[in-house]
């Protein structure tokens, strides 16, 4: 039975050594609680749920799935449980403002539970997931009343959340959307349309559930200019703030899907919903942003949670299972075969695992920060965050869950053919990453946002900010004899991410169509020096551990040597990233749409 283990130890190297959480949280205003014993038995406690409550029911999840009858959603066996557990130990208000019933704590101890609780049960955890970003919106830009009405219960964890955004006919393209906004005599606006791909948009876990839902008002402009954001609650609340009258939404059906069976993805039907507007007329998609880049570096996360599930449970196997002999002679002697972790290829499959899993947490957790900078720090530093953020979230989401999925398939391929029988569980983490490129944006919408948006758009200056600190980190670091083996080639990416860009934008001012041919290489080229960045820092820190002779040795070894097997075996697949970018359209263009078919 595959299984998991929250990977404290490594969790506490990127927090404490690596990115300095306690100078971070004693520098940001309201965070000086937030010491190292006090998130270290955070951490801890949210182990343990993610282990003991969570882990066990992932299969049970995928087996059983959610049923659907007569409008309702019933969960799979120990759902609701645990999710009344995961509210009674207080988890839902960890990040939030105590104003509204939250703990206070920055936003970056919560996504550290986020990634434990997402790699125990994925499934489960988009239930609470997805109640994090409707409560970022309402904060952001709900009234003080719709803040004391709801928010106060979703922070508590007594209602949950959803975001509906899309409908049959428009995917992402939000200009097509149809559903209706018509104001009522109250000020209230009835909702009408049908909204599909809803995750978590009906389940038997919560007293309410609060539908963030977009549409048109009368004489909206066309287009995305003409979105605006509203409220719609499953049940209205009462003058007390209580679930009340049942509201005019339902659940139409559930949809069947290739994995994540545990939570469910709802067509929801609005038939005249009493809604509430969020936030100015016709500017719901500038207020939905707020959810969905919560949402995006949530997705990011689960890629990290599927490689990291796999890498444990590969590695496990990979341990024990026995399969011929090592090539340079029998390495376990007393046993018929050896385990086939001595196998070359094996251990590139682990160690690819290892990399991604142990880079992309460094990432995420660096986002975290920058997310805590952006709602904290001062003026001057909330605009360096914000404006670092704004490259990195569409490299996280769409590179992480890339490269998820890779190692989820490296899991699989490690058992043979025992991976690809449901019973080991490598089956499930395959279909179950695979939605993590599509939703919140596809890796394509996420590459064309990176390239096009915020780097053309910006004329380089959103790249530039980040390069120049990839810069002066290789500047300090040269100085280090033991760094130039990361330094060197860091440097040269770094300084050749610049000039691509720049090539492809002079080739984007005599052709348009040359940014989409670009966009996807160029943002897994973007997103193999960012994981290269955070590797070498990795890797100095554990140089300087060791040095000092403080710590595991065994350890930052370890971190030393995946750090040189991603620059010497990950890194390189830039090369190729580079020839097929700078290749132009003409080559996806040329062919005529009739000769598709030949």
């Amino acid at each position: 039975m595959p299984e998991y283990k929250a990977p404290q130890r490594d969790i506490q190297f990127v927090l404490n050594d690596l990115l300095q959480m306690e100078q971070h949280y004693q520098s940001l205003p309201g965070c000086e609680d937030a010491t190292p014993d006090m998130v270290g038995a955070i951490v801890e406690e949210g182990a343990r749920f993610a282990e003991r409550v969570l882990s066990p029911l992932n299969r049970v999840g995928d087996e059983q799935g959610c049923s659907f009858k007569d409008g309702e959603v019933t969960t799979p066996e120990g759902f609701r449980e645990a999710y009344q557990q995961f509210v009674e130990g207080g988890w839902p208000s960890l990040s939030h403002s105590p104003e509204f019933g939250g703990q206070g704590l920055p936003e970056s101890i919560g996504i550290i539970i986020n990634e434990m609780v997402g790699s125990a049960n994925w499934s489960w955890a988009m239930y609470p997931g997805l109640s994090h970003g409707a409560m970022n919106t309402l904060e952001a830009h709900g009234t003080d009343e719709q803040k004391q009405t709801y928010l106060t219960k979703l922070v508590s964890g007594e209602w949950t959340g959803t975001m509906c955004l899309t409908e049959p006919h428009c995917g992402t393209d939000l200009g097509l959307l149809r559903t209706k906004a018509e104001p009522n005599a109250d000020g209230s606006y009835a909702i009408s349309g049908t909204k599909i791909f809803i995750s978590a948009g009906e389940h038997d876990m919560a007293d309410n559930i609060v539908h963030i839902v977009l549409a048109r008002l009368p004489e909206a402009p066309a287009g995305v200019k003409g979105i605006s954001l509203f409220i719609v609650p499953k049940f209205i609340p009462t003058a007390a703030g209580d679930a009340g009258e049942r509201n005019a939404v339902a659940c139409g059906s559930i949809e069947h899907k290739m994995g994540i069976h545990g939570n469910s993805t709802c067509v929801m039907n609005f038939d005249g919903a009493t809604g509430y507007l969020i936030g100015p007329p016709n500017k719901g998609l500038n207020c939905m942003f707020t959810f969905m880049n919560t949402a995006r570096l949530g997705t990011a996360l689960q890629g990290l949670a599927h490689a990291e599930w796999g890498f444990q449970n590969s590695l496990s196997y990979a341990r024990e299972r026995l399969q011929m002999r090592a090539l340079n002679g029998p390495a376990a002697p007393d046993k018929p075969a050896d385990p086939i972790i001595v196998h070359p290829e094996v251990r590139k499959m682990l160690l690819t695992q290892k990399a991604i899993a142990e880079g992309g947490r460094a990432l995420i957790y660096h986002c975290a920060q920058l997310v805590d900078k952006t709602k904290l720090a001062s003026d001057e530093e909330k605009v360096q965050a914000d404006t670092q953020l704004a490259l990195l979230t569409p490299i996280a989401k769409a590179f992480l869950t890339e490269l998820g999925f890779e190692s989820a398939n490296h899991a699989l391929q490690i058992y043979g053919g025992h991976g690809y029988i449901s019973e080991w569980g490598m089956e499930q983490n395959v279909r179950d990453s695979r939605i993590s490129m599509l939703y919140e944006g596809t890796t394509q919408i996420q590459a064309l946002d990176l390239l096009g948006r915020k780097v053309l758009m910006s004329e380089g200056k959103t790249l530039m900010a980040f390069t120049k600190v990839i810069h002066k980190f290789c500047q300090a670091a040269a100085e280090e004899p033991k760094m130039r083996a990361f330094v060197g080639p860091l440097e040269k990416h770094n300084k050749e991410w610049g000039e691509l860009t720049q090539q492809l934008g002079m080739k984007a001012m005599m052709n348009r169509d040359e940014v989409g041919a670009a966009s996807v290489d160029y943002l897994m080229y973007s997103g193999y020096v960012t994981l290269a960045y955070f590797w070498a820092r990795m890797a100095q820190v554990a140089q300087h551990k060791l040095a000092e002779g403080s710590g595991d040795a065994a350890f930052y070894r370890a971190k030393l040597t995946t750090a040189r097997f991603y620059f010497e075996r990950i890194l390189p697949r830039t090369r190729s990233l580079v020839e097929t970018m700078l290749s132009g359209s003409d080559n996806l263009m040329a062919l005529s749409e009739e000769h598709f078919a030949f």
